[in-house]
């Protein structure tokens, strides 16, 4: 009997959100497909790749082969996942997503959705991220594309390998769904983590006892090219309606800056 391809899902969007549903539909499109979700109880965007250390975890059950983890991180789900239910056995892929909006730039640094992808890789698992770029008003989302992006890729790597090395995972970033017509003609542009450019963003409030409390805000979508660098950064192929995939390191070392390091502590 054939053994079937096994992908572990997870998300930073919580185990209800559509983008994590639609991926599931999605993938168990294909033949030959086991798919088994871990993904968190509540919402985890921005929370980095965080492990959960001050309490302890609950996995519940959702349905066969799906489970939340209650109050826990995708980078627990993964971890967890990895040393219960694939206690004998590894995925052949993990896939971590479809998240609701962008994980472009320095984004990745807060991004619940990579660090799925992250500890992955830390396991030597095949790792994908994959965000929708989209507009918040809409409840639901258009996930067509990116449900058509990640099928295409799981058939690539499934027929014959991974393209990157140990601790390096794909990071890919589907255009806005404004008018899925243009989407038709999105192509796959490979690319480089462009600069995010950041402002501070917070909104004052007061509860009825007149107590001061804070909600951080949203940044409008605004990057620039890195100086000195060859190719097309994510922004830029989003801005022109393509699909970004960026091969993403964990080896964060400023290699280029050692020598001047050296020279200066002398």
């Amino acid at each position: 009997m054939k053994n079937k391809y096994k992908i572990l899902v997870t998300n930073d969007d919580g185990y209800e959100a559509n983008g994590l549903l639609s991926l599931v539909k999605a993938l168990k499109e294909l033949d030959d497909v086991e798919v088994t979700v871990v993904a968190p109880a509540n919402e985890k965007s921005a929370c980095g790749h965080s492990l959960t250390l001050v309490r302890p975890l609950r996995f519940i059950g959702i349905e066969d082969n799906f489970f939340k983890l209650d109050d826990g991180t995708p980078s627990d789900c993964v971890y967890l996942a990895l040393s219960t239910i694939f206690v004998d056995y590894k995925p052949d892929l993990l896939i971590s997503g479809i998240n609701r909006g962008s994980n472009m730039g320095e984004d990745i640094t807060y991004s619940g959705t990579a660090a799925g992808a992250m500890e992955g890789v830390l396991h030597n698992i095949p790792s994908i991220a994959i965000s929708q770029v989209m507009d918040f008003t809409d409840p639901a989302g258009d996930f067509t594309l990116a449900q058509k992006t990640i099928k295409q890729l799981v058939l690539k790597i499934r027929a014959g390998s991974f393209p990157l090395p140990e601790r390096e995972f794909l990071n890919v970033n589907i255009p806005p769904d404004i008018d899925s017509s243009d989407n038709k003609n999105a192509k796959i542009v490979i690319t480089y983590a462009g600069y995010r450019l950041y402002a501070n963003d917070s909104h004052l409030h007061r509860n009825p006892r007149g107590e001061e409390y804070y909600w951080l805000g949203l940044h409008p979508l605004n990057f620039s090219a890195r100086a000195g660098h060859e190719g097309i950064s994510d922004y830029e192929a989003i801005a022109q309606g393509n699909i970004s995939i960026t091969p993403i390191q964990l080896d964060m070392s400023a290699y280029k800056s050692m020598d001047r390091l050296k020279a200066w502590i002398e």
